[in-house]
């Protein structure tokens, strides 16, 4: 695809690509907080109105002011003033924001996500320490329940970095970082991050995780201010990877519990000798010769009653006694 684009001097609004290419945002949800986010910041209307200006119907807008709200980019406040008269305050972002960040935008206070500017402190006593290659770094232990906002900046290389993880994980491990990112505002990735960390996410599914066991790992114990999510991420899918199963437990996983009978399942099997347009195979009972279908033919016509009536009875025995035999090592 060709693509031909001017920059514009004068009257444009930045949109972040994450609001384009929202998965889950219906285009006139994108479409109705992009020009909402176009607007100046004292223009006061009510997103219905520029939800008309903008060409949406009231079933769409329904819709897409459903969307924008449960994506953390459209927040609404109901209050009553002294005279009884309700009103609707809301606040569109061009990023998610939970209920405390909104209410903290909106009335000014800072916002937990980002720390608040101290006071200018002065410098340490001492020498700086030498900058060097070697990594100096002590990471905290897997069973320490919280982790500082900048660990993991200088994990060690994975070897799963190095191409060995098949594509087809390569691109799933993306989509589980993705859909993290998307879910946790702290752990917020760019799509170069989320693609340079796709080979350690790829290398969990190729040891045998889950997509659930990714998340848990990346969300769990969260700090309040993670200053680095791209380094917290690869530190903990460097440190927790989980270990790769051996050759007993991938020949166990790739087996079929069909597969328990190392002979082919037409060895105990017999050809018909009865009277067959095609060559007819049946498993045999005893040492009969014929189908089930020709032994009713041929007890239909009265030869051979008995002997049907027995091989019936020996076939029920012999059922019940290989039912009671892998019951038994079921049990075992």
């Amino acid at each position: 695809m060709l693509k031909h684009a001017i920059p514009p001097a004068r009257f444009y609004s930045q949109v972040p690509n994450e609001i384009i290419r929202h998965p889950r945002l219906s285009s006139d949800a994108v479409r109705l907080l992009t020009w909402a986010l176009s607007m100046a910041d004292e223009a006061l209307e009510a997103l219905s109105d520029t939800a008309r200006r903008a060409g949406i119907g009231k079933c769409a807008f329904t819709r897409a002011k459903r969307q924008l709200v449960a994506e953390g980019f459209l927040h609404e406040w109901r209050r009553q003033n002294d005279e009884g008269r309700w009103s609707t305050q809301q606040m569109i972002s061009n990023v998610p924001l939970t209920p405390a960040e909104a209410a903290s935008a909106r009335d000014g206070r800072p916002s937990p996500r980002f720390p608040a500017a101290g006071e200018p402190k002065g410098r340490s006593v001492g020498r700086p320490l030498k900058n060097t290659e070697e990594n100096n770094d002590n990471p905290p232990s897997p069973d320490r329940p919280a982790d500082r906002g900048r660990e993991g900046k200088r994990a060690p290389a994975s070897p799963a970095a190095a191409g060995t993880v098949p594509a087809p994980l390569l691109e799933r491990g993306g989509q589980a970082l993705a859909a993290v990112s998307h879910a946790e505002p702290r752990l917020r990735l760019s799509g170069r991050e989320v693609r340079a960390l796709a080979p350690l996410a790829g290398d969990w599914l190729q040891r045998g995780a889950t997509v659930a066991d990714i998340r848990e790992a990346l969300t769990q114990w969260l700090p309040e201010q993670v200053l680095s999510p791209a380094g917290l991420i690869r530190d903990r899918l460097t440190r927790k990877r989980p270990a790769a199963p051996t050759f007993a437990k991938q020949r166990a996983a790739a087996r079929s519990p069909f597969e328990a009978h190392d002979a082919p399942r037409v060895a105990d099997m017999r050809e018909c000798a009865g009277d067959h347009v095609q060559p007819r195979l049946f498993r045999p009972v005893g040492d009969e010769t014929l189908c089930g279908t020709c032994r009713c033919d041929e007890a239909e016509a009265g030869g051979g009653t008995d002997a049907a009536i027995e091989a019936a009875h020996r076939g029920g025995a012999l059922a019940r006694e290989l039912l009671r035999a892998r019951r038994t090592k079921a049990v075992a």
